[in-house]
């Protein structure tokens, strides 16, 4: 086949491919595009946030969880307060840490239990059923915390970052919330120290009163520690002091009425 009859043989292929395409087209229904107008008319009412925004915002909330956790709930207090109670009984890794954490988990739970009520009560149900706009949902969200936070907060530490931040205020209530957080950790830390000093001192003194005894015994090698151990847990278990630490690490907190 020459070079000229090739190039008719294309052409031919091309036009026939172009005739059936053609006819193919004409056979589907028309396409409606939809009517697009730009009159200038202001909105009736406020547009709400995509759910495209939505899903981003619960996405970034989801990663923060572990920070929000720990920063504007009872879990600061509760942490450090039965990992003070570990060294002083000096159990080294007894209970484990997971166990503790998990206890710290479910100890925050029961304790912020009326604060997520109040928040389902008021934010999250009337939302749900339309009843309120999402601006005014997330202010009935974020109040039943900002008042567990506030009744939590010394006003001492408060003074601190609002002298900080050279603010000035009417109320507690009117504390921001970029104020209110700092001094709510600093709050708890401080009192979780207390705590701490408070639970050291029954077990410090097992500890002097054995290692004087060792050393009027002349038993200098023998750890204070490895005989005062099974002292310090017998007063525990005998008292049930699991009982009166988390009795008292519970009534510790101001709680919010539900």
């Amino acid at each position: 086949m020459t070079s000229r009859k090739k190039w008719l043989w294309a052409l031919g292929m091309v036009a026939l491919v172009g005739f059936l395409t053609r006819e193919a087209w004409a056979q589907l229904p028309p396409i409606q595009l939809p009517d697009i107008t730009i009159n200038g008319k202001p909105m009736e009412e406020k547009a709400e946030v995509s759910t495209f925004i939505q899903v981003s915002l619960m996405l970034t909330t989801l990663s923060l969880a572990p920070y929000l956790l720990v920063m504007t709930t009872a879990f600061i207090r509760v942490t450090v307060t039965l990992s003070f109670l570990r060294t002083a009984l000096g159990t080294q890794q007894v209970p484990p840490t997971q166990v503790l954490m998990a206890l710290s988990l479910f100890l925050t739970m029961f304790i912020m239990a009326p604060v997520g009520q109040k928040m389902n009560r008021d934010a999250i149900q009337p939302y749900y059923k339309g009843d309120i706009k999402q601006a005014v949902a997330f202010q009935k969200f974020v109040a039943p915390l900002q008042e567990f936070m506030l009744a939590q907060t010394r006003d001492k530490d408060l003074g601190l970052f609002l002298g900080l931040s050279k603010m000035k205020v009417d109320s507690r209530k009117s504390v921001p919330f970029y104020v209110l957080l700092p001094s709510y950790i600093l709050s708890e830390i401080k009192t979780s120290f207390e705590i701490g000093f408070l639970l050291y001192i029954p077990f410090l003194v097992i500890d002097m009163i054995v290692a004087s005894v060792l050393m009027s015994m002349g038993m200098f090698m023998l750890s204070p520690m490895t005989i005062s151990l099974p002292f310090k847990l017998l007063m525990f278990v005998s008292i049930d002091g699991w009982h009166i630490i988390i009795n008292g690490l519970v009534n510790s907190f101001n709680r919010i009425e539900q």
